[in-house]
Parts: C-alpha cells; structure tokens; sequence
C-alpha cells in the first residue's frame, strides 16, 4: 500500500478550531451544545473541539460518544464478530444543538446510523454534522455543517486519520493499492 500524508498535526489542529469557530458563529454562542463523537476517532476530535469552544465562549460543553455498531444497515454483513462499545450520552439531548463529531464523511452510511442511534435518547432541537475530512462518495443525501478538509478521492483509495490518543500520532493519509 502506497501512503501519502494531506494532513500534520498543525493542519488538524488549525482545521479543528476554525470547526469551533464555525459552531460558535451559527449557534450564535456556545448554550444548548453538546458535542457527540461516534467512535473511535469522532471521540477525542469531539473533545477537542470541546476545548477550544469552551475556551472561546467560557462555558463548559458536555461531550458524549455513541457507537453505531447495532445501527448500521450492514450488521448482517458483519457477523457475530461485531464489537459493541461504549455510548455515553452525559445530558438530556431534549432541546439541546447537537453537533455530531466524526473524522471522515464518506457514504453517509455511518452518520444515518448515528441519528438513529441519536433519536433513541430524545428530541434535540437540532442536529448538526462536523468532520475532519469529507471524501465524498455519498450514498444517502447526508452533508456536512462544519468540514475540516475537503479531499476528492477515488473510490480505490482509503482515508486514514490518526489522532494521538488512539494512534500516538496525528495526521491524515491517503492509502493506495498499489
């Protein structure tokens, strides 16, 4: 497999504060928020984001993850190996603007599976979708509010993010057959 790198640390940290920036600007301030990554990646990019939100508005914003893994409309692709992890939604979500945090946007697959999962813990008022990479590619009519990166790609190539809390290092790579 061939690899090139689009993206270093300074990069995903430059693309995950102007994220935060973004959120703050259309939700008018940071009230009512709370940042929900899938996991694994979408986690400690939620918590992140998190960081710099609450360092730019002086409010503490709340941070969940949710696994989609019983959601997805593959799982009987999947088999009995499916790992399940851990959802943790710290707050009621009844009325609250959650912003869904993942590191790449491909079909759309993965995000449907996350409002569904989502909608199984009450009514936010809204629901928004921030990523670091968005590839393209879509299967069901799902975009992004807030990109960190826009990367055309083939569908023969893979996107890799690495975050130092999962993978000791932070970049994004573009994988290759070759």
């Amino acid at each position: 497999m061939a690899e090139k790198v689009i993206m270093r640390d300074i990069e995903i940290q430059r693309a995950l504060t102007r994220i935060a920036h973004e959120i703050v600007e259309h939700n008018g301030g940071a009230d009512s928020l709370l940042l929900v990554g899938l996991a694994t990646r979408g986690v400690p990019m939620a918590s992140r984001i998190a960081g710099k939100l609450e360092e730019l508005e002086d409010v503490p914003i709340p941070v969940g993850q949710v696994d989609i893994a019983l959601y997805r409309d593959d799982l009987y692709l999947r088999g009995p190996q499916t790992v399940v992890k851990r959802t943790d939604i710290p707050v009621d979500i009844t009325d609250k603007r959650v912003v869904l945090v993942d590191d790449v946007l491909f079909t759309g697959r993965s995000i449907r599976a996350a409002l569904d999962a989502l909608m199984d813990y009450g009514r936010p008022r809204n629901i928004q979708l921030a990523v670091l990479v968005d590839r393209g590619h879509r299967e069901l009519p799902i975009r992004a509010d807030y990109v960190g990166k826009n990367v055309p790609t083939s569908l023969q190539e893979d996107v890799r993010v690495r975050l130092s809390e999962v993978d000791g290092r932070d970049e994004v790579a573009i994988e290759t057959g070759e």
